[in-house]
């Protein structure tokens, strides 16, 4: 049973973070974050199947090395796209202008 749960939770974790990211957001900084959950639910599966099968967890440092570096560059685009357009609506800007 307890391995049932620690298998079950982070797919409900990475599924419940791919709904909040299909959903229609009005906001780049929810869908920013979104993306992060399913990041961490990513490693927290990760992890646990590395442990598992008695594997190194050097990759699991690698994952969360790359997941912070694409957090970083979402959290830049986010402050360029404030300073250029005032707001993060994706209703004030349009992705076909430069």
């Amino acid at each position: 049973m307890l391995t049932f749960i620690n298998w079950f939770l982070p797919l409900y974790l990475f599924f419940s973070g791919v709904i909040v990211f299909i959903s229609n957001r009005k906001h780049l900084l929810s869908t920013l974050l979104s993306l992060e959950f399913i990041v961490l639910s990513l490693f927290l599966f990760l992890f646990m199947y590395l442990n598992m099968y008695n594997y190194e967890t050097y990759f699991s440092m690698l994952f969360l090395t790359f997941s912070v570096c694409e957090g970083a560059l979402g959290l830049s685009i986010l402050v360029s796209m404030i300073r250029t357009h005032g707001n993060d609506y994706f209703n004030s800007f349009s992705i076909l202008q430069c």
